[in-house]
């Protein structure tokens, strides 16, 4: 009587042999997995997992970005623990480098190498969210039997990617349950707010990298997909988020050669001199709640030079 294990590797045959691999985008990572990474989805090879010391090199690498997602990893804990899920902050390797979990689940978890240390690219673990995820640079959905190695089959995992602030891909966050009575549908609703944590994590980091800009959402563009520029004290745009960088067409260093806002979102700016000026003598006046005299000092001005430079008789 064939075992699920052989039951899925012949599954997995069949769709390669056909023309699926070009039309599911579940079996192209199948044929990633098979014939660039020379898995076979029977084998159950002992887990890859670095040491005490490789994890911390790991973790170091990481910078500034894993205090940042700490606090997101908490909270998106808080929402999804109660299904019996484990959240894991991985590395651009598929470092397993930070993790969330209850104590009853955790040997479900550590039986199936979902733990600290342990490596999920797709070069080694096959499909899987973690891996799947890196090698395609998008949020994705790995239920069950959609991955490659069969001894991975009772995982169901969401995993999204975190971009730094120029825009690379730095880290996946990724939700995983080893519940059998998950249904897929449900499975699929976790990724959305897996998406939503990274896209925190990710708003978070491009803050704290330009401190002394102001940020600005791009106009137009769903807030959630965390389209965001920074812009400085003359308007020009000197960084943008992955998600603004791909809707504006950016590339390349753009502190080094940064933009106007106004070129950029299609928003009218002060090119000329005398708009510039109306528009420093409009702030003053706001600041001050209209007081003539109290703009004038903040200016530097007299009442009577500011009221000529505003048209006043």
């Amino acid at each position: 009587m064939p075992t699920p294990t052989s039951l899925h590797a012949t599954r997995i045959e069949a769709a390669l042999s056909g023309d699926l691999a070009a039309r599911s985008a579940i079996a192209a990572s199948w044929a990633r997995s098979a014939r660039l990474h020379r898995l076979d989805p029977a084998q159950r090879r002992a887990d890859s997992r670095l040491d005490d010391r490789g994890l911390a090199q790991a973790r170091d690498r990481l910078g500034p970005l894993l205090p940042a997602a700490q606090p997101h990893l908490d909270r998106l804990f808080q929402a999804v623990g109660g299904l019996g899920a484990c959240v894991v902050l991985a590395d651009p390797e598929g470092v397993a480098v930070d993790r969330r979990g209850h104590a009853g689940d955790d040997r479900d978890f550590a039986e199936s190498g979902l733990w600290t240390g342990a490596v999920w690219s797709e070069a080694t673990a096959g499909t899987n969210g973690i891996g799947t995820c890196l090698a395609e640079g998008r949020a994705v959905t790995i239920h069950r039997d959609q991955h490659f190695l069969a001894r991975n089959i009772g995982l169901s995992c969401s995993s999204a990617p975190v971009h730094d602030p120029q825009g690379r891909l730095a880290a996946v966050i990724d939700v995983s349950t080893a519940r059998a009575d998950l249904p897929e549908a449900l499975a699929a609703l976790i990724g959305p707010t897996v998406t939503d944590a990274a896209r925190r994590v990710e708003a978070d980091l491009f803050q704290a990298a330009f401190p002394r800009a102001r940020i600005v959402l791009v106009p137009g563009v769903d807030r959630g997909t965390g389209a965001l520029l920074a812009v400085d004290a003359d308007d020009l745009v000197v960084g943008a988020t992955r998600a603004a960088r791909l809707h504006l067409g950016l590339t390349g260093d753009i502190a080094a050669s940064p933009r106007p806002l106004g070129d950029l979102v299609g928003l009218d700016s002060h090119d000329r001199i005398a708009d510039a000026e109306r528009a420093v003598l409009a702030r003053a006046l706001a600041r001050a709640s209209g007081n003539v005299s109290a703009a004038a000092r903040a200016l530097g001005l007299s009442r009577a030079t500011l009221h000529r430079k505003l048209g006043r008789d």
